[in-house]
């Protein structure tokens, strides 16, 4: 056991943050505890009139849990940056505490290097439990509004992009915090920047990978998509192959199934990405969360190293 014990400016961060860090496998018991209790109501037999009302309402408690708990994990890097930049670097900065460790036969790389580990580690194994919970909860109501797959809130709590946009956090925290110096000012600029990243690459994601076009002739039922798939474009096709778009028919004759003749259409498309581009999609937009992450903590410790060499 004592090897597992942090040593030197390690043991001073832990300590310094004992009750944020008790917090996280707090709020992953109760999460835990809340989906278990959710999924064992949801599994009550149906035998009766009653017992169908009760399972009726206990996947309704469930896919509404399911999409708050999705959208507020989207909020975890923030807060996760936000804590990284303001009480665990600027304040100490600001107050000038820093300098203490200084003394305390530790260089100031050691001393950053102690917040960023730390702060690291436990967003690494706070985040990986926290998808495990909310995959156990979303797996009976995969698919509802606003659950699918591909949706914001469920697409990152169900996959590494999650850890990656943390560490991304933990990252900018440390370097922004620096730049700043100020607890406050350094909290609201990292939580700024870390949901800035947050819209562009759920803006681009699925620009990463071409889509899956479907086509079927004109007058025949619509392109056949898998009904998990996540579609990015419909319209139709006329003679020359020329795209159109799908309200084109219906601007002329206020019908969706009736094209006039002198747009020459000949077939309907769709453009769509397969539920088989989930984890490819995680693994590029991970990896280049991770690129980003390792820039700016590159950054945060040569600027560590400039001021305080």
């Amino acid at each position: 056991m004592s090897a597992l014990t942090p040593k030197g400016p390690y043991w001073v961060t832990v300590r310094q943050h004992r009750r944020v860090l008790w917090a996280v496998p707090a709020l992953v018991g109760a999460s835990l505890a809340t989906v278990i209790v959710l999924r064992v109501w949801l599994r009550e037999p149906s035998s009766d009139q009653m017992l169908r009302t009760n399972h009726f309402y206990a996947e309704g408690l469930l896919r509404l849990c399911m999409e708050y708990a999705g959208n507020a994990l989207l909020f975890l890097p923030l807060l996760v940056g936000a804590f990284v930049a303001g009480p665990m670097v600027a304040r100490e900065l600001e107050s000038g505490t820093w300098r203490l460790a200084l003394t305390q036969s530790t260089t100031a790389r050691a001393w950053l290097g102690s917040k960023v580990l730390v702060a690291a580690a436990v967003s690494v194994a706070g985040s990986a439990a926290l998808i495990g919970v909310y995959r156990l909860g979303w797996g009976p109501v995969d698919g509802s509004w606003q659950l699918s797959w591909a949706d914001r809130g469920p697409y990152e709590a169900t996959g590494p992009v999650l850890i990656g946009y943390c560490l991304l956090a933990v990252a900018l925290g440390a370097l922004v915090g620096q730049l700043v110096r100020r607890t406050l000012v350094a909290m609201a600029v990292t939580g700024f920047v870390t949901g800035l990243v947050l819209l562009i690459l759920g803006a681009l994601r699925w620009s990463f990978l071409p889509v899956v076009t479907a086509t079927t002739p004109y007058g025949q039922v619509g392109p056949v998509m898998p009904p998990s798939a996540l579609m990015m474009d419909i319209g139709f096709l006329d003679s020359s192959g020329r795209r159109l778009s799908e309200n084109v028919c219906f601007a002329r004759t206020e019908r969706f199934d009736k094209c006039p003749a002198d747009l020459n259409i000949t077939g309907q498309y769709a453009d769509f990405h397969p539920v088989s581009h989930h984890w490819p999609t995680q693994l590029i937009e991970t990896s280049i969360l991770l690129a980003l992450a390792a820039a700016a903590l590159y950054a945060a410790f040569r600027l560590v190293h400039a001021r305080h060499p």
